[in-house]
């Protein structure tokens, strides 16, 4: 059942530019709430988000094991049309339990549900992801990636259902800070880019009606609209310590 939502949480910025404004204060998350799967609303289960040295870090040295735990640290406010940009760093080593996909894989999630609306054992929302990847010197292992849990997207017209579609990023290092920078105008168009170069473009973000990789029927039967046009900004926790910094957003014009 979709819970009624906070107002605050609901609001959406108005169809005017703006400058660039700070989302992490360097301090503490102050203007964002986690929501871990097994775990309650607004509960930072084993300190899993935590500031330290001017940093938002997503740590695991508290965690006995990771079990299925997956996470994810969600803006308060929803957001349409706007520049998002940040840097991002792997560190460390996955939880030995996680599953062998999220060595050096993290991300941000774009347009998600709220967090409300996840149920309790819920491991990631309805959203579009950035996904982060690293090299595990296997070969190529372009960062910058689209996720689609619950959603699909079109590029050039015609309609894609595929879970992952590859970038044309570099494969990174784990250890060098990256600068990745979103730019999402509601559900006309999302563009990635990595260290200032475009890697990616697509449109029109959509729910997937099946629900084949996270369910959607019941944001469907509270009334969801098909097409994304907005939703909240999601830092994301799936087993591998990464650390994120210079977090910004930029409204833009509608």
């Amino acid at each position: 059942m979709i819970r009624k939502l906070l107002p605050c949480i609901a609001l959406l910025l108005p169809a005017h530019a703006s400058e660039w404004v700070t989302l992490f204060n360097g301090k503490d998350l102050s203007g964002w709430t986690p929501k871990i799967a097994q775990h309650p609303l607004g509960e930072n289960t084993f300190d899993t988000f935590r500031v330290e040295d001017g940093i938002l870090k997503c740590e695991y040295d508290k965690y006995p094991r990771f079990d299925k735990k997956f996470g994810h640290l969600y803006s308060n406010l929803s957001y349409s049309h706007y520049l998002l940009r940040m840097e991002y760093k792997f560190t460390g080593k996955m939880m030995p339990d996680a599953p062998g996909y999220v060595n050096l894989n993290s991300g941000i999630m774009v347009h998600s549900q709220p967090p409300q609306s996840m149920t309790l054992n819920q491991g990631f929302p309805v959203s579009l992801e950035f996904q982060f990847l690293a090299d595990e010197g296997k070969g190529k292992r372009p960062t910058g990636n689209v996720c689609t849990p619950g959603t699909n997207l079109e590029m050039d017209g015609k309609l894609v259902t595929q879970h992952i579609v590859q970038s044309s990023a570099p494969t990174i290092p784990a250890d060098q800070w990256v600068k990745i920078e979103i730019e999402v105008r509601g559900n006309k168009e999302i563009i990635h880019r990595v260290n200032g170069r475009e890697v990616l473009r697509y449109q029109k973000p959509q729910l997937d009606p099946k629900g084949a990789v996270v369910p959607t029927e019941s944001l469907l039967k509270a009334g969801q609209p098909l097409q994304l046009s907005h939703g909240h900004i999601a830092l994301q926790a799936e087993g591998q310590p990464v650390w994120f910094r210079n977090i910004q957003l930029k409204q833009l014009e509608k």
